[in-house]
């Protein structure tokens, strides 16, 4: 499946959509559009943040990212250098035929529980 990275793509906020995305350690928050592991947030561009929250929709989904249309190779060395930070390099992973993935188990039950 294709990954376009648009901006500004994300729905209102009315409520349907969560506004948090956890990826193991990393939570998403669609409201400041940046990642934070604990308390430290990780200063993510728009691009970078639309895709990390692409693929934390379905963790494992495999994704194309256009590596020379858009600058999709660096988008993903600049995001893996902002994960590496916090210890979350490997986030991000590629398969073999350079299709990208995230490498995260899904957000645990409670914290879909506590409305995030």
């Amino acid at each position: 499946m294709n990954a376009p990275l648009p901006t500004g793509h994300f729905p209102d906020p009315d409520g349907s959509v969560p506004r948090f995305r956890e990826a193991g350690d990393l939570t998403l928050d669609l409201t400041h559009q940046d990642g934070r592991v604990d308390d430290c947030w990780l200063g993510l561009h728009p691009r970078e943040f639309a895709l990390l929250w692409r693929l934390a929709e379905q963790p494992g989904e495999r994704i194309t990212v256009a590596p020379d249309s858009d600058g999709g190779a660096a988008l993903l060395a600049r995001m893996q250098a902002k994960l590496a930070r916090v210890g979350l390099a490997q986030l991000i992973a590629m398969a073999d035929d350079g299709i990208y993935f995230l490498d995260a188990p899904p957000a645990s039950s409670l914290s879909r529980i506590a409305g995030r």
